[in-house]
């Protein structure tokens, strides 16, 4: 069984999704996963890279991006993101309704750490996330 890091801060998660069911759902499985866990939301591109340029703001150890988003979707954002040396290094998940090869590829190609494809159902969505924990907070050692 893997083990949570040892730290005093919450690992902290910027979800990236303008469905509020699915930023709902992902945040209650996060808060309810065994790490402990912060989460903040930006419900599109724009408010992401806003997010993400405030000075004060914690920055995220995860991204959870969708890709299908008005004003600035998700491969605007990881183009930026892994164009600006102070972000390039934040580890981005892809979770978008999307199985279209064509958008697994391109996600890869701007610099995703990862592609998820959401479940429809509530159980399996929470597994995926809890999954998504176990590999990020308890396996791998992020910068």
């Amino acid at each position: 069984m893997m083990q949570a890091p040892i730290s005093k801060h919450p690992f902290h998660i910027l979800i990236v999704d303008d469905e509020p069911g699915d930023v709902h759902l992902i945040k209650t499985a996060i808060t309810e996963g065994r790490f402990l866990c912060q989460a903040s939301i930006a419900k599109d591109g724009v408010e992401a890279m806003a997010f993400l340029a405030q000075e004060d703001a914690a920055r995220p150890d995860l991204i959870l991006l969708d890709l299908n988003m008005p004003r600035m979707d998700g491969r605007e954002v990881l183009k930026a993101l892994k164009a600006d040396a102070r972000l390039s290094s934040i580890p981005v998940v892809v979770m978008t309704t999307s199985d279209v090869e064509s958008d697994i590829l391109t996600s890869y190609h701007l610099g995703a750490a990862g592609f998820v494809t959401k479940p429809v159902g509530i159980e399996e969505l929470f597994q995926a996330v809890h999954l998504i924990e176990d590999y990020w907070i308890g396996l791998v050692r992020c910068p």
